[in-house]
């Protein structure tokens, strides 16, 4: 509860008080007393805040954290506990002095500004700089002027649970070279940024090399590893060999940069191994590895090789395209201006994604047949995957209902992430599963998983389908141009709560299989699409 929050029964202020918040008795005790003399409580002031008040708070403010008077300057802001905290983590554990903080130019009530200041630790200093802002607001039972308090006011990459440590390295630095030995550098890969810190926090210690002096950002949460601010002295660093190839990185990298909120992921089918990862979002998380997001279409992959497995039809067979096909009382729909064809074969409805004719197969498979091919198949939905950093499986429950339906056309239940698409990619055109790695196995000597695969029958028929998508279905705009063994398959995924749908798409070329997701992107071919196009012409 932060300060200025309004009290409204007594049993609110003792939550507060026993919470063990000392500034909500304060609040507690203003409010219902009023204060001193008999004319009463002055009156508490409402609005926002002036744009003197924003002015004079923000520069008490500044003052105080530049003198490193943590306890003053958090009487400033509207939480005051986790205000302190952070702030005299800064001088403490930090070892951050000499600060000096430059106001820019207000707007309304948020100030930017800038930082410089001064690390030192064991002998060793240097230079800081950086910039942010902060909000003024009106506190409700105050009526002060107030920081907003959030952790990115003292830092922009601070988040709830961080801290600021300066000391020994959590793990000695690494030098990541590609499958060609060219190095990777979050300077010229910036999307690896996250992923190069996961293979340091993971495999630091195991590459020979030894820690520096550092002040980080030590997080939270256990998974993520710690950020880097600024070195003070040099570890030796330890190279850690990846199977990314660096002509496929920078091509999927410049790719996502057109699109906001997107990932992609590539992997080569005849390993496994992973030739490129890369994300353009604004919160910076690892969506390529760890998004959980139903796929759309994309997802007929396997629902196609789930109807051929078990002996419903076969590409070549009926699955006829009706205008809608409704299961268990909820109705399906086709993509807007699609014609109905009764007389299509499976491949026909595979490459125009029609939806209908798979929901109408939802009768004829059990509930868990589409959970057993994703896991047993396609090595989907075991929470095993070790590919070196943390990566989701995917996941393909056997749900009941008109999710069973749903299911088959990648909503409903079904989550998944770029790496998993491309991965299924790449078993659809081997009918080998081999598990995506981003760290060759023999570096720690993780066990992989494992699946059957599918039979050489089935594989034939889904490259069949997916060539002719590539060639003349929804992905032949994408793919046109595109030489080589080729297959695709768009996909749209609707969510609640957006008036876009989610933009997949997956493709091959070759031996290169790759999977992209663009949230809010729209239909398959109109963002995720061109990304993976254009990591596919790389070649790997």
């Amino acid at each position: 509860m932060r300060k200025g929050a309004k009290a409204a029964v007594i049993g609110s202020v003792f939550a507060v008080v026993l919470g063990g918040a000392g500034y909500g008795a304060y609040n507690f005790v203003t409010a219902v007393s009023g204060g001193t003399g008999a004319a009463g409580p002055a009156p508490v002031k409402t609005g926002p805040p002036s744009g003197s008040e924003v002015r004079e708070t923000s520069r008490a403010f500044f003052a105080a954290w530049e003198k490193g008077d943590a306890a003053k300057a958090a009487g400033y802001t509207n939480y005051e506990s986790g205000a302190e905290s952070l702030l005299v983590g800064y001088s403490g554990a930090a070892h951050l002095t000499r600060v000096r903080i430059t106001p820019g130019a207000t707007a309304g009530a948020t100030v930017p500004f800038s930082v410089k200041a001064t690390v030192s630790y064991d002998g060793k200093s240097k230079p800081l700089a950086y910039a942010s802002r902060l909000t003024v607001v009106r506190g409700e039972t105050t009526g002060k002027a107030l920081v907003d308090w959030k952790p990115s006011v003292v830092h922009p990459q601070l988040k709830d649970g961080d801290t600021l440590v300066t000391g020994e390295s959590a793990s000695p630095a690494i030098e990541a070279v590609d499958r060609n030995n060219v190095v990777l550098s979050k300077d010229k890969y910036p999307s690896l940024g996250p992923i190069l810190d996961a293979l340091r926090d993971k495999y630091g210690d195991k590459a020979g090399g030894t820690p520096g002096i550092e002040l980080a950002i030590h997080h939270g949460t256990t998974e993520t590893p710690d950020t880097t601010l600024a070195t003070l002295a040099e570890g030796r660093p330890g190279k850690v060999r990846t199977t990314l190839s660096a002509s496929a990185q920078a091509a999927a990298e410049k790719a996502v940069e057109r699109y906001a909120e997107s990932s992609v992921v590539a992997v080569k089918p005849s390993t496994g191994e992973v030739l490129a990862v890369a994300n353009h979002r604004q919160d910076g998380f690892n969506a390529a590895f760890l998004g959980k997001l139903a796929p759309g279409s994309t997802m007929k992959i396997i629902s196609a090789a789930t109807l051929i497995d078990n002996g419903i039809t076969t590409s070549t067979g009926p699955a006829p395209c009706p205008p809608t096909a409704t299961w268990q009382s909820q109705t399906f729909h086709n993509l807007k201006g699609m014609q109905p064809q009764e007389n299509a074969t499976l491949s026909d409805s595979f490459s125009r994604s029609c939806n209908t004719a798979f929901v109408k197969y939802a009768d004829e498979v059990k509930v868990d047949s589409l959970t057993n091919e994703a896991q047993q198949r396609f090595g989907l939905g075991r929470n095993n995957w070790k590919t070196g950093i943390e990566s989701f499986d995917g996941s393909v429950p056997a749900s009941g209902g008109p999710d069973t339906a749903a299911n088959m056309i990648g909503q409903g239940q079904v989550q998944m992430s770029p790496l998993n698409m491309a991965s299924v990619t790449a078993t659809a055109m081997t009918g080998a599963f081999r598990q995506p790695v981003i760290v060759a196995r023999s570096l720690d000597g993780r066990d992989l998983a494992t699946a059957k695969g599918l039979s050489g029958g089935t594989v034939a028929q889904l490259r069949t389908m997916m060539n002719r998508t590539a060639v003349s279905g929804t992905a032949a705009q994408v793919m046109a141009g595109l030489g080589g063994s080729i297959g695709a398959k768009t996909g749209s995924a609707e969510v609640d709560g957006q008036t876009v749908s989610n933009s997949w798409f997956t493709g091959y070329r070759n031996d290169i299989a790759a999977a992209a997701m663009t949230q809010e992107g729209g239909h398959g071919g109109d963002a995720a699409g061109p990304i993976v196009a254009a990591v596919l012409r790389t070649g790997g």
